[in-house]
């Protein structure tokens, strides 16, 4: 029986190694102070919406780990309620081996990193793979984006911790970095064009002086 939340994650065999290391005392603290969360709590949904890549991690029956990356625009992961997490699942290169491995093991692992602002957010659960639900791969799919639904995916969430920032790199997506130097220049446009009015004022000024 799980007495707190990280303990999908915090074994036995992880609280030994983590007292072995040193590290058990500050975890029972956290674990007694509240710990890990279960519920999508709306700052965590926000977060969850406005990514746009990160990583679902499955295994199949023999324990085999596979982590297969989805993307799509801000808004393609959809938190339907506080438990769940949905996504249309587009068609790729058909190998199938999440697929094959939710069907033979539930166990799940959503790993979100917003480099930006150099957060991550851990998320486990079990998934299931819904193939005959036109109605709801519609409503996940992204308004006006170029791809087709395959199949949806939902993820129940048993728990989530949030990452500190350390040793991630802060990396600029580049149609941010375009519309900051968009910006920029619009801005300097709009500076230049104000700098020469003021010196077309000023000549008119001095040569109604002469």
């Amino acid at each position: 029986m799980s007495t707190y939340a990280s303990d999908i994650a915090f074994t036995q065999t992880v609280k030994a190694i983590q007292a072995r290391k040193g590290s058990r005392g500050a975890y029972a603290r956290m674990e007694q102070g509240g710990g890990w969360q279960t519920v999508i709590a709306p700052e965590l949904k926000a977060f969850i919406e406005a990514q746009t890549s990160v990583f679902l991690a499955t295994a199949n029956a023999e324990g085999q780990p596979y982590i297969q990356h989805r993307g799509g625009p801000a808004g393609f992961l959809q938190v339907l309620d506080e438990h769940t997490i949905g996504l249309a699942d587009f068609v790729g290169n058909r190998q199938f081996i999440t697929t094959g491995n939710l069907a033979e093991n539930p166990k799940a692992h959503l790993f979100l990193m917003d480099y930006a602002h150099q957060q991550r957010i851990k998320i486990w659960g079990e998934a299931r793979v819904i193939e005959d639900d036109p109605e709801l791969a519609a409503r996940l799919m992204p308004p006006d984006y170029k791809a087709r639904a395959a199949q949806v995916i939902l993820l129940t969430v048993s728990a989530w911790d949030a990452n500190c920032p350390k040793h991630i790199p802060q990396l600029i997506a580049a149609g941010d970095v375009a519309n900051a130097l968009a910006e920029r220049d619009s801005r300097i446009q709009a500076l230049e064009a104000e700098l020469h009015s003021l010196r077309v004022k000023e000549r008119a000024s001095l040569g109604s002086r002469v």
